[in-house]
């Protein structure tokens, strides 16, 4: 019997193929990503059984349990589908990876290719404090709200805030560390239902298998390749969400910072990114916008504040308005004496208060309009 029989199912066709290496190799294996793009998944299933290829000795342990289409009717049974890297609806952003996932599982409505045009990672802590939920909630409704697919990672804390805070106004999708059949953790059962009927649930691994810490690990380079850009909310040193953010800065992908008190370890982790200059800092739904969003069309407005008709003034008519009395009028010669200026300048300046309402003849001279107030700084 030849070696390449003990498989189960067909190395030519693609799916089963890419679905069996999604379960036999761990998340970013870069040697397997290497031979699967030089000789394609097929053959690299046929070296393996064939023992040509002696570092792959390490997945013969899985080989024995390997049944792909098996997998691929238990993701048909909660009503999943496979997307492969050359399938329409792939995120083109993983493309970028250095060991991209050799297929995705993915459950619920949402097209993946729509990441593309406009999506934002939000991501942080599950430790998180009662600051860190209201400002989340209000970046991830603000920004499905602008038309953003947010992107999180189903995680308590910041995490679940970010898709329940998109869910109100627009799309979310969240990326797994285990397999999309069941929510982990176990709390967010709900939750996830939520996703799969309204947005979509993503994972590298099949149905079936246990998140661990380093699929952890390698699920947050999926959150920052698959969007246009991160915002971390709350994180400590230590955080994974700060492996999310480095990772996107290390693709080219704009990263924002949410700001918090300088004595909260739960925001060390924010200060410490805009620190390294890998962050810039957010601070709303529109700072969000101008980061990740289009060239022009999403650029933040300065937020509104108090405006002054002094504000427009040059120096000389500000020295002039500011040598003016309130109540009492006060002649010219006093007022070059007040302002420094000569009565040529100080004569000037007075007929431009004037016409901007700002200056009124009284008695034998000069007055303040009492309705302007400067601006002073």
């Amino acid at each position: 019997m030849r070696a390449a029989e003990r498989l189960t199912f067909d190395p030519d066709d693609e799916r089963l193929a890419r679905a069996a290496w999604s379960r036999l190799a761990e998340p970013g294996d870069l040697r397997v990503h290497a031979l699967l793009t030089q000789v394609g998944p097929g053959e690299a299933l046929r070296a393996l059984v064939s023992r040509d290829v002696e570092w792959m000795e390490r997945f013969r342990p899985r080989l024995a349990e390997l049944e792909p289409a098996r997998d691929l009717r238990t993701l048909a049974s909660v009503g999943g589908r496979l997307i492969l890297p050359s399938d329409p609806e792939w995120p083109t952003g993983l493309d970028e990876l250095t060991a991209p996932p050799p297929c995705l599982w993915v459950r619920g409505p949402l097209a993946l290719d729509s990441l593309a045009a406009r999506s934002v990672a939000i991501v942080g802590a599950r430790a998180s404090t009662a600051y860190g939920e209201h400002v989340a909630g209000d970046l991830a409704s603000g920004a499905a709200g602008r038309g953003f697919v947010v992107v999180s990672g189903l995680a308590y804390g910041i995490d679940g805030v970010a898709h329940r805070g998109a869910l109100t106004a627009g799309d979310s999708v969240a990326v797994v560390a285990g397999g999309v059949d069941r929510a982990y953790p176990r709390g967010h059962e709900g939750l996830m239902a939520v996703l799969v009927r309204e947005g979509a649930v993503v994972s590298e691994v099949p149905p079936g298998s246990a998140p661990t810490r380093s699929r952890f690990l390698q699920r947050n380079r999926l959150i920052a390749a698959m969007t246009r850009g991160t915002v971390v909310v709350e994180a400590a040193m230590r955080s994974g969400a700060l492996s999310t953010a480095r990772c996107a800065a290390a693709l080219g992908r704009p990263v924002g910072a949410v700001p918090g008190p300088i004595t909260s370890v739960s925001s060390a982790g924010c200060h410490e990114l805009v620190r390294e200059g890998r962050a810039v800092l957010v601070t709303d739904a529109a700072e969000l916008a101008d980061l990740v969003g289009s060239l022009g069309a999403d650029a933040a407005t300065p937020a509104p504040g108090a405006s002054s008709p002094y504000d427009e003034l040059d120096e000389v008519a500000l020295r002039v308005a500011d040598a003016l009395p309130v109540r009492s009028g006060r002649p010219l010669d006093r007022l070059c004496v007040a302002s420094g200026l000569d009565p040529a300048t100080v004569q000037s300046a007075l007929g431009r208060l004037a016409l901007l309402g700002l200056a009124e003849r009284h008695a034998h001279g000069w007055r303040r309009v009492r309705s302007a107030a400067p601006s002073r700084a």
